[in-house]
């Protein structure tokens, strides 16, 4: 068990603004990819994808300062947990960016927001319909969706460049993997998860005699400031693209409560339904927020579950320093612009290794289900092959109408929907065998009514943590 003064409750500022840096040093990179890869995609200028550089910063900070300190009964998981932008939502945002603008998509997820706000507490009661068969098909349909974007980054979206798949993009690229590898395997502690951080700065680098370097927006930038709400314009509201960030919504939540349940019991800290639902509403608040502010949808980051695991620091308060951290950050302008200003092949690298890690996570996470004498092999084939369909077939629903072709069109939305109807007709909701979700242990050497770690009261005795049945 760790002292107050290891797990950072009873330190000073300056520990906790050290411990709070770590947490965002950790999670930067993934946080910064999504708008990276969203405005490349969306053919987007660097001045623009630097505003939302620091719009996302700004909301990641104030959703994790709110998940870690909490408002009042309704909002904040009250733990050390990290919220960044989800990789979930970019395909559904490129499609709804081409089919309707980018005011169509702020404007979905806006309402997405909202509709995550009002299901939040249902979801935390219901969340048995999300068992690992369902989330580790969409885990993994998430990352094989968008290695093809991070590709796409490496070799030019314009197939008519002078430039377009060189060979010094493809070695740039191959120079990005290797640095992030011998990261992983030469690194120790906390510099070993730092690896896609080093290989792009490793791969910026490099990239400045080969002349893919251009920082120039960042020259003119302002230090100080943040964007205007709307900055696309007044939001739009398609019924379809609507449908489709509300299906984004709740693959987050089925996300975000697998992170909280292992931070809860790495903390002791009995996880209730109602806890779940304050941490769940922080994502919605995300839609909002990231609505208005031209920003992204935010979950909880697995990244810094990890490092909570690694370095025993449990509290609280560590992860509200570092959401005030990421506030300052998105309210730098000049550092969004130097973000925006890397250059493709050494942002498409550090993509194509984190999204194909996502779907190595949702491999991981499928090895939970039972496969033997059930239809579950059947419903992860027919759910990723439908749902992966669209990447490798773009015109494959070119003739059906604009609104369902963004729906089937979408990996993320069309194997959500697909998997988790199929486990409901199969196994009436959960897979045979699922671990479920069941009341927490106490911590070592507390009592059963025992507080959580950072000081907290016990929770109700209807925690929820995997486990067995």
């Amino acid at each position: 068990m760790t002292t107050p003064a290891k797990d950072g409750r009873r330190a000073g500022f300056g520990r906790l603004a050290v411990l709070g840096l770590q947490h965002v040093l950790v999670m930067y990179t993934g946080c910064v990819t999504v708008p990276l890869v969203f405005g490349a995609a969306a053919g987007l200028d660097t001045a623009t994808i630097a505003v939302l550089i620091n719009a996302d910063l700004l909301v990641a900070g104030v959703v994790t300062m709110i998940q870690g300190a909490g408002v009042g009964r309704f909002l904040g998981v009250r733990m050390p947990v990290m919220a960044g932008a989800a990789f979930t939502a970019v395909t559904p945002m490129i499609l709804i960016a081409g089919e309707y603008g980018l005011q169509a998509v702020y404007g979905s997820m806006l309402a997405a927001g909202v509709f995550g706000l009002l299901i939040a507490y249902p979801f935390a009661k219901a969340v048995r319909f999300f068992p690992p068969l369902v989330s580790g098909v969409v885990i993994t349909v998430v990352g094989l969706a968008l290695i093809g974007v991070g590709v796409n980054l490496v070799v030019g979206n314009d197939p008519e460049a002078a430039d377009h798949a060189a060979p010094s993009r493809l070695a740039l690229a191959a120079f990005v993997v290797l640095v992030i590898l011998l990261v992983a395997r030469f690194g120790r502690g906390f510099l070993a998860q730092t690896g896609v951080l080093l290989g792009l700065l490793a791969g910026t680098a490099a990239a400045v005699p080969l002349g893919l370097v251009d920082f120039s927006a960042a020259r003119t930038a302002d230090w100080v400031g943040v964007a205007a709400p709307f900055h696309f314009g007044a939001p739009e509201f398609p019924a379809v693209a609507v449908l489709s960030m509300c299906v984004v919504m709740l693959v987050l939540f089925a996300e975000s409560t697998a992170d909280l349940i292992a931070v809860a019991e790495l903390t002791g800290k009995r996880l209730t339904t109602a806890d779940m639902a304050r941490g769940l509403a922080a994502d919605g608040l995300s839609g909002v927020l990231g609505g208005v502010m031209n920003a992204f949808l935010d979950t909880v980051f697995a990244q810094n579950v990890g490092l909570v695991t690694m370095t025993k620091v449990r509290s609280r308060h560590v992860a509200t320093v570092a959401g005030g951290i990421l506030v300052l950050l998105g309210l730098v302008p000049r550092l969004g612009a130097l973000v925006a200003g890397l250059p493709q092949p050494v942002v498409g690298a550090a993509g194509l290794v984190m999204f194909a890690t996502v779907a190595a996570v949702g491999v991981g996470t499928l090895r939970k289900v039972d496969f033997d004498g059930t239809h579950n092999l059947l419903i992860v084939a027919v759910s990723i092959g439908v749902g992966m369909a669209p990447e490798v077939a773009p015109d494959l629903y070119s003739r059906l109408p604009d609104g369902i072709g963004i729906v089937l069109g979408s990996p993320v939305t069309s194997a959500t929907l697909l998997a988790f109807f199929l486990n409901l007709a199969f196994n009436g909701g959960t897979s045979r065998r699922d671990p479920g979700l069941v009341r927490a242990p106490a911590p070592e050497g507390k009592g059963r009514h025992a507080g959580g770690a950072d000081g907290t009261p016990a929770a109700e005795p209807d925690g929820l943590v995997h486990g067995k049945r």
